[in-house]
């Protein structure tokens, strides 16, 4: 069957324009989420767009970064999180590629998410953090609520009782799309507070969280300069063939 890739593309405007180049002589493209100059709220991140722009430029991963609130006593603002899981408080986003409304793209994905970070590149990520000597938590789930307002105490409370590690705006519907698409995704966490939960403790504001940020953003870029390398040495086609043929059940094939 003809990849739905090869088909007409949708009219969906990505967040930015996409930046092409190399690291190290591996292709890369970089993607602003929220714009280079943070102008797009969480709700209104065109997700759709930015995936299919990235599956267009044959990207066969995608390694993002997210700034987080920790849940946990011991994830502490500075800390990174390869994160594993995640659970989806979002109301307002398109979740699929498959909608029925786009040439190439009919039919319904029924598609697998019992695991919905790509293993491999996670292990390379969280080997990288090791080597670099970076404080860096192997595993984690991601509650992603709507925003862009941040949680209440009362909420705080209830998502950490729900077994969630750390919290966002962004990794759904993102890494569901991802999937959707056949590619490799893996998310670097960068927690820079404590959300709001924890007493005795200030509460989460924009100013602490980008105070944080700025130097977790240098963490992280130092375990993707690394990382991007080594994930361009490897042997992928295994992977992402099973992404391929396991993430696509078309309507008139699911008998459910």
């Amino acid at each position: 069957d003809p990849s739905p890739w090869q088909c007409t593309c949708p009219s969906w405007t990505p967040s930015d324009a996409l930046i092409l180049g190399k690291i190290k002589n591996v292709d890369c493209v970089l993607l602003a989420r929220h714009g280079r100059h943070h102008t797009i709220m969480p709700s209104n991140v065109n997700y759709r767009a930015n995936i299919w722009a990235l599956k267009e430029e044959n990207c066969s991963h995608v390694l993002v970064t997210t700034a987080c609130g920790s849940l946990r006593e011991e994830i502490q603002p500075g800390d990174l999180v390869i994160i594993d899981q995640f659970i989806d408080r979002t109301t307002k986003r398109h979740c699929t590629l498959y909608d029925g409304q786009h040439s190439g793209l009919s039919g319904v994905c029924h598609i697998p998410m019992a695991e919905p970070f790509c293993t491999k590149t996670r292990e390379v990520l969280i080997e990288t953090a090791k080597k670099l000597g970076l404080q860096c938590h192997s595993k984690g789930t991601m509650i992603t609520i709507e925003g862009p307002r941040f949680s209440s105490r009362a909420e705080s409370c209830m998502f950490r009782s729900w077994g969630a590690d750390v919290i966002n705006m962004t990794t759904v519907p993102e890494v569901i799309l991802a999937k959707e698409a056949g590619m490799s995704y893996a998310s670097i966490a960068m927690a820079t507070d404590y959300d709001c939960w924890k007493e005795h403790e200030e509460a989460v504001s924009v100013d602490k969280v980008l105070k944080t940020l700025k130097g977790n953003a240098n963490k992280a870029t130092s375990i993707l300069l690394t990382a991007i390398p080594q994930i361009g040495s490897m042997e992928w086609t295994n992977t992402l063939h099973t992404l391929k043929v396991s993430t696509r059940i078309r309507a008139d094939e699911y008998q459910g």
